[in-house]
Protein backbone atom coordinates (compact mmCIF):
# COMPACT_ATOMS: atom_id res chain seq x y z
CA UNK A 1 0.00 0.00 0.00
CA UNK A 2 1.35 3.58 -0.99
CA UNK A 3 2.28 5.77 1.71
CA UNK A 4 0.50 9.08 2.55
CA UNK A 5 2.67 12.12 1.82
CA UNK A 6 0.10 14.68 2.98
CA UNK A 7 -2.66 13.64 5.47
CA UNK A 8 -5.45 16.59 6.74
CA UNK A 9 -7.90 15.11 9.24
CA UNK A 10 -10.35 17.21 10.49
CA UNK A 11 -8.61 20.80 10.25
CA UNK A 12 -9.91 24.03 11.31
CA UNK A 13 -8.33 27.03 11.01
CA UNK A 14 -9.98 30.82 12.52
CA UNK A 15 -8.58 34.01 12.53
CA UNK A 16 -10.19 36.91 14.82
CA UNK A 17 -12.95 34.58 15.66
CA UNK A 18 -13.93 33.93 12.33
CA UNK A 19 -13.92 30.27 11.01
CA UNK A 20 -11.72 30.17 7.44
CA UNK A 21 -11.73 26.71 7.31
CA UNK A 22 -13.27 23.91 9.16
CA UNK A 23 -13.78 20.02 8.69
CA UNK A 24 -11.41 19.33 5.94
CA UNK A 25 -10.12 15.82 5.23
CA UNK A 26 -7.28 15.10 2.49
CA UNK A 27 -5.19 12.13 2.11
CA UNK A 28 -2.32 12.80 -0.92
CA UNK A 29 -0.68 9.19 -1.21
CA UNK A 30 3.33 9.88 -2.27
CA UNK A 31 3.63 10.17 -6.05
CA UNK A 32 0.26 11.53 -6.88
CA UNK A 33 -0.31 14.74 -8.66
CA UNK A 34 -3.18 17.08 -7.26
CA UNK A 35 -4.54 20.18 -8.07
CA UNK A 36 -6.28 22.45 -4.83
CA UNK A 37 -8.95 24.12 -6.70
CA UNK A 38 -11.41 26.95 -5.49
CA UNK A 39 -12.50 30.66 -5.68
CA UNK A 40 -10.53 33.46 -3.99
CA UNK A 41 -10.49 33.84 -0.09
CA UNK A 42 -11.95 30.12 0.10
CA UNK A 43 -9.10 29.25 2.46
CA UNK A 44 -6.62 27.77 0.24
CA UNK A 45 -3.49 29.37 0.89
CA UNK A 46 -4.23 29.12 4.58
CA UNK A 47 -4.43 25.25 3.71
CA UNK A 48 -1.12 25.76 1.59
CA UNK A 49 0.94 27.55 4.50
CA UNK A 50 -0.28 24.07 6.83
CA UNK A 51 0.80 21.92 4.16
CA UNK A 52 4.34 23.85 3.64
CA UNK A 53 4.73 23.75 7.57
CA UNK A 54 4.77 27.63 8.03
CA UNK A 55 0.92 27.37 9.83
CA UNK A 56 -1.17 25.67 12.02
CA UNK A 57 -4.31 24.60 12.31
CA UNK A 58 -7.03 25.77 14.96
CA UNK A 59 -8.19 22.10 15.39
CA UNK A 60 -7.42 18.94 13.70
CA UNK A 61 -3.82 17.10 12.42
CA UNK A 62 -1.47 17.62 10.00
CA UNK A 63 0.69 15.28 8.54
CA UNK A 64 3.40 16.28 5.76
CA UNK A 65 6.26 13.48 4.74
CA UNK A 66 5.44 11.08 7.79
CA UNK A 67 5.80 14.00 10.26
CA UNK A 68 3.08 15.74 12.39
CA UNK A 69 2.86 19.35 11.94
CA UNK A 70 3.73 20.49 15.87
CA UNK A 71 5.24 17.59 16.86
CA UNK A 72 8.67 17.17 15.34
CA UNK A 73 10.94 20.42 14.35
CA UNK A 74 10.03 21.52 11.09
CA UNK A 75 13.38 22.58 9.68
CA UNK A 76 14.67 18.88 10.60
CA UNK A 77 12.16 18.46 6.74
CA UNK A 78 11.46 21.91 5.40
CA UNK A 79 14.28 21.48 2.79
CA UNK A 80 11.79 18.01 1.51
CA UNK A 81 9.69 20.55 0.58
CA UNK A 82 9.62 22.80 -2.63
CA UNK A 83 6.97 25.58 -2.52
CA UNK A 84 6.23 28.46 -4.92
CA UNK A 85 3.94 31.03 -3.34
CA UNK A 86 3.32 34.45 -2.97
CA UNK A 87 3.60 34.94 0.73
CA UNK A 88 7.18 33.29 0.68
CA UNK A 89 8.09 35.68 -2.56
CA UNK A 90 8.12 38.47 0.36
CA UNK A 91 10.42 36.94 2.52
CA UNK A 92 13.66 37.50 0.20
CA UNK A 93 15.64 40.86 0.86
CA UNK A 94 14.79 43.38 -1.74
CA UNK A 95 18.48 43.27 -3.19
CA UNK A 96 18.51 39.16 -3.15
CA UNK A 97 19.86 37.88 -6.75
CA UNK A 98 16.92 35.83 -8.37
CA UNK A 99 19.89 32.75 -8.78
CA UNK A 100 20.66 33.29 -5.06
CA UNK A 101 16.77 33.10 -4.41
CA UNK A 102 16.80 29.77 -6.42
CA UNK A 103 19.50 28.44 -4.78
CA UNK A 104 18.92 28.78 -1.48
CA UNK A 105 16.38 26.52 -1.84
CA UNK A 106 18.80 23.99 -0.67
CA UNK A 107 19.49 25.24 2.93
CA UNK A 108 15.42 25.96 3.00
CA UNK A 109 16.34 29.38 3.55
CA UNK A 110 15.31 33.27 2.51
CA UNK A 111 18.16 35.18 1.92
CA UNK A 112 21.76 34.20 1.27
CA UNK A 113 24.06 35.30 4.27
CA UNK A 114 27.26 32.80 5.40
CA UNK A 115 26.07 29.44 3.51
CA UNK A 116 27.99 27.95 0.59
CA UNK A 117 27.23 26.29 -2.46
CA UNK A 118 28.89 24.60 -4.96
CA UNK A 119 29.83 25.17 -8.69
CA UNK A 120 27.27 22.56 -9.10
CA UNK A 121 24.70 23.55 -7.28
CA UNK A 122 25.01 27.05 -9.24
CA UNK A 123 25.08 24.97 -12.82
CA UNK A 124 21.89 23.42 -11.70
CA UNK A 125 19.79 26.47 -10.53
CA UNK A 126 20.63 28.06 -13.87
CA UNK A 127 19.96 25.02 -15.64
CA UNK A 128 16.13 25.47 -14.16
CA UNK A 129 16.02 29.09 -14.66
CA UNK A 130 17.37 28.50 -18.27
CA UNK A 131 14.50 26.05 -18.63
CA UNK A 132 11.74 28.49 -17.50
CA UNK A 133 13.72 31.43 -19.40
CA UNK A 134 14.79 33.73 -17.03
CA UNK A 135 17.78 32.73 -17.63
CA UNK A 136 18.44 36.75 -18.40
CA UNK A 137 17.57 37.27 -14.32
CA UNK A 138 20.59 36.51 -12.78
CA UNK A 139 23.07 39.24 -11.10
CA UNK A 140 19.68 41.25 -10.93
CA UNK A 141 17.65 41.78 -7.90
CA UNK A 142 14.15 40.44 -6.68
CA UNK A 143 12.30 43.98 -5.72
CA UNK A 144 12.67 45.17 -9.68
CA UNK A 145 11.64 41.82 -10.66
CA UNK A 146 7.95 42.19 -12.91
CA UNK A 147 5.46 39.80 -10.90
CA UNK A 148 5.83 37.19 -13.53
CA UNK A 149 9.95 36.90 -13.29
CA UNK A 150 9.41 36.71 -9.58
CA UNK A 151 6.80 34.05 -10.16
CA UNK A 152 9.21 31.82 -12.24
CA UNK A 153 12.05 32.50 -9.82
CA UNK A 154 10.05 30.76 -7.40
CA UNK A 155 9.17 28.04 -9.33
CA UNK A 156 12.71 27.31 -9.65
CA UNK A 157 13.34 27.81 -6.45
CA UNK A 158 10.74 24.96 -5.54
CA UNK A 159 12.36 22.20 -8.02
CA UNK A 160 15.94 23.26 -6.80
CA UNK A 161 16.23 20.79 -3.72
CA UNK A 162 14.40 17.76 -5.90
CA UNK A 163 11.47 17.90 -3.35
CA UNK A 164 9.52 14.64 -2.06
CA UNK A 165 6.83 17.31 -1.62
CA UNK A 166 6.25 20.46 -4.26
CA UNK A 167 3.73 22.98 -3.54
CA UNK A 168 2.78 25.21 -6.39
CA UNK A 169 0.42 28.24 -5.39
CA UNK A 170 -1.05 29.78 -8.26
CA UNK A 171 1.96 29.46 -10.55
CA UNK A 172 1.11 31.04 -13.12
CA UNK A 173 0.12 34.34 -11.35
CA UNK A 174 0.96 37.50 -13.20
CA UNK A 175 2.53 35.67 -16.19
CA UNK A 176 1.55 36.88 -19.98
CA UNK A 177 0.47 34.45 -22.68
CA UNK A 178 3.67 33.44 -23.44
CA UNK A 179 5.29 32.77 -20.13
CA UNK A 180 1.98 31.60 -19.08
CA UNK A 181 2.30 28.64 -21.59
CA UNK A 182 5.83 28.23 -20.94
CA UNK A 183 5.23 27.42 -17.17
CA UNK A 184 2.42 25.35 -18.35
CA UNK A 185 4.76 23.37 -20.65
CA UNK A 186 6.77 22.70 -17.71
CA UNK A 187 4.81 21.84 -15.54
CA UNK A 188 3.18 19.18 -17.62
CA UNK A 189 6.46 17.58 -17.56
CA UNK A 190 6.19 17.74 -13.82
CA UNK A 191 2.41 16.37 -13.71
CA UNK A 192 3.69 13.59 -16.41
CA UNK A 193 6.66 12.36 -14.27
CA UNK A 194 7.13 9.32 -13.45
CA UNK A 195 8.76 9.75 -9.84
CA UNK A 196 7.84 9.41 -6.49
CA UNK A 197 7.56 13.16 -5.89
CA UNK A 198 4.31 14.28 -4.96
CA UNK A 199 3.01 17.62 -6.43
CA UNK A 200 -0.09 19.80 -5.24
CA UNK A 201 -0.75 22.36 -7.35
CA UNK A 202 -3.13 25.21 -6.38
CA UNK A 203 -5.27 27.46 -8.46
CA UNK A 204 -8.71 29.32 -8.85
CA UNK A 205 -8.45 29.00 -12.60
CA UNK A 206 -9.50 26.12 -14.78
CA UNK A 207 -6.80 27.21 -18.28
CA UNK A 208 -4.22 26.91 -16.11
CA UNK A 209 -4.12 23.29 -14.52
CA UNK A 210 -1.07 21.45 -16.53
CA UNK A 211 -1.94 18.23 -18.62
CA UNK A 212 -0.70 15.39 -16.43
CA UNK A 213 -1.97 16.17 -12.80
CA UNK A 214 -5.26 13.38 -12.41
CA UNK A 215 -6.42 14.48 -8.90
CA UNK A 216 -8.44 17.30 -7.91
CA UNK A 217 -9.50 18.64 -4.05
CA UNK A 218 -12.66 21.30 -4.78
CA UNK A 219 -13.00 23.79 -1.92
CA UNK A 220 -16.30 25.10 -1.13
CA UNK A 221 -18.55 27.21 0.95
CA UNK A 222 -19.68 24.91 4.23
CA UNK A 223 -23.83 24.33 4.20
CA UNK A 224 -25.87 23.33 6.81
CA UNK A 225 -26.96 25.45 9.69
CA UNK A 226 -26.34 22.37 11.87
CA UNK A 227 -22.61 23.31 11.73
CA UNK A 228 -21.31 26.01 14.63
CA UNK A 229 -18.37 26.81 12.76
CA UNK A 230 -21.01 27.90 10.22
CA UNK A 231 -23.77 29.67 12.31
CA UNK A 232 -21.33 31.67 13.79
CA UNK A 233 -19.79 33.02 10.54
CA UNK A 234 -23.54 33.89 9.82
CA UNK A 235 -24.38 35.46 12.92
CA UNK A 236 -21.36 37.29 11.97
CA UNK A 237 -22.04 38.19 8.73
CA UNK A 238 -18.99 35.99 7.35
CA UNK A 239 -19.03 34.05 4.45
CA UNK A 240 -19.57 30.44 5.57
CA UNK A 241 -16.45 28.20 5.92
CA UNK A 242 -14.11 27.01 3.04
CA UNK A 243 -14.20 23.14 3.24
CA UNK A 244 -13.49 20.31 0.45
CA UNK A 245 -16.54 19.40 -0.81
CA UNK A 246 -15.13 16.92 -3.42
CA UNK A 247 -11.67 14.83 -3.51
CA UNK A 248 -11.50 12.27 -6.81
CA UNK A 249 -10.23 12.66 -10.20
CA UNK A 250 -10.78 15.38 -12.82
CA UNK A 251 -13.33 14.27 -15.20
CA UNK A 252 -15.80 13.33 -12.48
CA UNK A 253 -15.07 16.80 -9.89
CA UNK A 254 -14.96 19.82 -12.76
CA UNK A 255 -19.00 19.39 -13.69
CA UNK A 256 -20.54 22.11 -14.67
CA UNK A 257 -23.56 21.12 -11.79
CA UNK A 258 -20.71 21.54 -9.35
CA UNK A 259 -18.36 24.24 -10.37
CA UNK A 260 -21.46 26.39 -10.86
CA UNK A 261 -22.49 25.76 -7.08
CA UNK A 262 -18.82 26.61 -6.38
CA UNK A 263 -18.77 30.11 -7.74
CA UNK A 264 -22.51 30.87 -7.78
CA UNK A 265 -22.99 31.04 -11.45
CA UNK A 266 -24.07 29.22 -14.29
CA UNK A 267 -21.19 27.87 -15.64
CA UNK A 268 -20.39 25.71 -18.73
CA UNK A 269 -16.95 23.71 -18.07
CA UNK A 270 -15.00 22.43 -21.74
CA UNK A 271 -12.58 20.20 -21.64
CA UNK A 272 -10.32 20.54 -25.47
CA UNK A 273 -6.76 19.26 -26.20
CA UNK A 274 -5.99 18.31 -22.44
CA UNK A 275 -6.91 21.57 -21.00
CA UNK A 276 -9.87 23.00 -18.92
CA UNK A 277 -12.04 25.75 -19.02
CA UNK A 278 -14.89 27.48 -17.92
CA UNK A 279 -17.55 30.54 -18.93
CA UNK A 280 -20.85 32.12 -17.61
CA UNK A 281 -23.76 30.68 -19.90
Amino acid sequence: MTASALTLTGVEFRRSRRVILTDVNLDVKRGEKWVLFGPNGIGKSSLVAMMATRGHPSCGTVDILGNRLGKVDVFSYRNRIGLSSAELARAFPGAEDPLDAVVTALTATTGRWRDTYTEADYAKARGLMEQFGIAYLEGKQMFKLSEGERTRVLICRALMADPDLLILDEPTTGLDLGGRELALRALSRIGREDADRTVVLVTHRLEEIPAGFDHVAIMGRLTGSESDAYAANVAGRDPAPGTIVYTGDLEHGFTEERLSAVFGLDLAVTHDHGRWAAFAR
